[in-house]
């Protein structure tokens, strides 16, 4: 163990720490008494010192050292403040960017799935009244046209048909669906990249006032484009029991008197080849129904009429 060193080798210290002391001119100081090990320690201490002066406690850092430390921390973000570094932690890796993201995807596959949900529905509908072992809706017919033509089912095929079956005098239904049948065609046609592709048919269940001209002039009332059909009462009774239509007149109807029909209140819906689709309703509105006749539309593969 070492003893404390004596007081005159502590001045001897302090006199070879000083500035004049360093320098080549200042006289150099006593060399204190190197009998005990304390001075020795602390002669060689001061003679350090003299070789090795003290320019500088903190040198500075080589541009080298400093370029390679940038580029190690090139990619990082320096955050300003410990509360905004805070707050990026406590949003975690997702943003209101990704939020927005997530929503929409989200939607659009909702949409898509919902779209073709409804569409291989309908697809299925169609196939499956295509099956065996179900009534058959259509079929061969001949009837005479407002222009007093034969028209047959043959003249359905190549487009997609609408055929509606009611009479002339009819108060108040057959009106209301006829306004619905031209919205709804009226709609099919601006938005079907063919036009032309649907025919809208009226059939009348009483022909024995709806000639060819009462027909025309009550269908102009309602759409200029709709074809009216009449004919023999056998000829229309043939027909409409080829479409699962009902129908019935009075019996024992004294001539030039007033009566009413009872009939089925559907639209038949019928593909380019004369083959039964669907059936609209009531409850269907123009938009519904014009969508629904646009989806089988985009379904078809077969040939269309030029």
């Amino acid at each position: 163990m070492l003893r404390p060193a004596a007081p005159a080798a502590r001045s001897a210290l302090r006199a070879a720490l000083r500035p004049g002391a360093m320098s080549g001119a200042a006289k150099p100081a006593a060399t204190p008494s190197l009998a005990s090990p304390s001075a020795r320690l602390l002669s060689t201490a001061a003679k350090t010192t003299e070789r090795q002066p003290w320019t500088c406690l903190h040198r500075p850092i080589p541009t080298a050292a400093k370029t390679a430390r940038k580029q190690q921390l090139g990619g990082q973000r320096r955050w300003k403040s410990q509360e905004e570094l805070k707050s990026r932690n406590k949003s975690g890796p997702f943003s209101w960017r990704a939020g927005l993201l997530f929503v929409g995807t989200s939607g659009f596959l909702l949409w898509f799935f919902e779209h073709e949900k409804e569409r291989m529905k309908q697809k299925r509908m169609a196939e499956a009244n295509k099956g065996y072992g179900k009534p058959r809706v259509g079929g061969e017919f001949e009837l005479v046209d407002t222009q007093g033509n034969t028209f047959t089912d043959e003249d359905l095929k190549g487009r997609y048909s609408l055929v509606y079956f009611g009479f002339t005098h009819c108060p108040d239904i057959c009106p209301e669906e006829l306004d619905k049948m031209a919205q709804l065609f009226d709609l099919v046609e601006s938005k079907s990249p063919r036009p032309g592709s649907l025919l809208p048919v009226f059939v009348t269940c009483d022909p024995a006032r709806d000639d060819p001209k009462t027909l025309r002039k009550y269908l102009d009332d309602f759409h200029p484009r709709f074809v009216g059909l009449t004919g023999t009462y056998d000829q229309v009774k043939k027909t409409c029991k080829a479409y699962r239509v009902y129908f019935s007149t009075p019996e024992k109807v004294k001539p030039g008197e007033d009566y009413l029909v009872d009939h089925s209140i559907y639209f038949y819906i019928m593909d380019p080849e004369g083959e039964f689709v669907e059936v609209l309703g009531r409850q269907h509105s123009p938009e519904e129904g014009a969508r629904i006749i646009l989806g089988h539309m985009k379904d078809w593969k077969g040939q269309w009429k030029s």
